[in-house]
């Protein structure tokens, strides 16, 4: 079973559990309706989109509304704290919550105590909760994007809005710097996927891979498609794809749907992920071992 777990920032939607699904344009869990095209719902948008390509289970979410008050993010972590054991999910994502770094450190400990430790893969809060708690290498995967390489490389920082004026300041180039020193600081998962104009995929400090093209420019205008790529990368790994081949067909797809949109600054993420049916068509198979048709 996948588990997904992140914040909505609508504060109308309780704690929710459920497995997921499309309708009229909404992600719809356990009766509860949620956007599709911002943050955790684009996430969870993308892996939906890739399993049901894969025809796999649909994902579980643990979803709540938080607008920024952090009400909503500790309900998320005391439920998964409480429960974690109980729902034992293989792959676990989190994703959007605020970054309480105690709560992290119980959540983590919880984990290491359940019958059955679940693959683990961290975007936004929940990877600045992890990293600021000291326990990204707890982790398998990471997708930061290149302000987020910066956060991980300053090993003072407990969140990005306070990484080093030299770090942030940093260009692109800077990046497999930066991802070098996150894994010499401890503040990197087994594997980063490293989010930009160039994607990297490392591992124990190394780029083990570079993905480039195409190169579709008017995505980076374009709000969630960082958020797609996670999605992305999660759905591959629970497919059963080696964590390096998942984040690299991750890259790949997510380039390629953005080609295939045709995309203007005004194209919603919504009309990226729409596109990935059509990549695994064309595609699938020749990037990955695995061959899903």
């Amino acid at each position: 079973m996948m588990l997904i777990a992140g914040t909505i920032p609508n504060k109308d939607i309780p704690l929710t559990l459920g497995q997921v699904k499309l309708e009229e344009g909404f992600l719809v869990a356990d009766g509860q309706c949620f956007s599709r095209i911002q943050g955790t719902g684009a996430m969870i948008n993308a892996a939906l989109a890739t399993i049901n390509h894969l025809k796999l289970e649909p994902p579980q979410v643990l979803v709540v509304g938080d607008i920024g008050d952090g009400k909503g993010s500790r309900e998320l972590y005391s439920y998964l704290i409480d429960n974690i054991d109980e729902l034992s999910p293989d792959v676990f994502v989190m994703h959007y919550c605020l970054p309480i770094m105690a709560l992290m450190k119980q959540l983590c400990k919880a984990i290491e105590n359940s019958k059955k430790r679940p693959f683990m893969i961290a975007d936004a809060g929940a990877m600045y909760a992890a990293k600021g708690a000291g326990l990204a290498s707890e982790f398998d995967i990471m997708t930061p994007d290149p302000s987020e390489i910066a956060f991980l490389a300053d090993p003072k920082a407990t969140h990005p809005a306070y990484i080093a004026e030299h770090l942030f300041k940093c260009d692109s180039s800077k990046i497999p710097e930066q991802i070098a020193a996150a894994f010499e600081n401890g503040s990197a998962a087994k594997l980063l996927l490293v989010k930009g104009k160039t994607d990297y995929i490392a591992s124990d400090g190394s780029i083990l891979k570079t993905v480039k093209e195409p190169d579709v420019s008017t995505l980076e205008a374009i709000g969630g498609t960082g958020d797609t790529i996670t999605g992305l990368v999660s759905a591959f790994v629970y497919a059963g794809l080696k964590p390096q081949e998942a984040a690299i067909v991750a890259a790949k797809t997510n380039r390629m749907a953005g080609k295939f949109a045709q995309p203007t600054p005004a194209t919603k993420v919504g009309q990226i992920i729409d596109q990935f049916p059509a990549v695994f068509e064309k595609y699938l198979c020749e990037w990955s071992e695995v061959c899903y048709k």
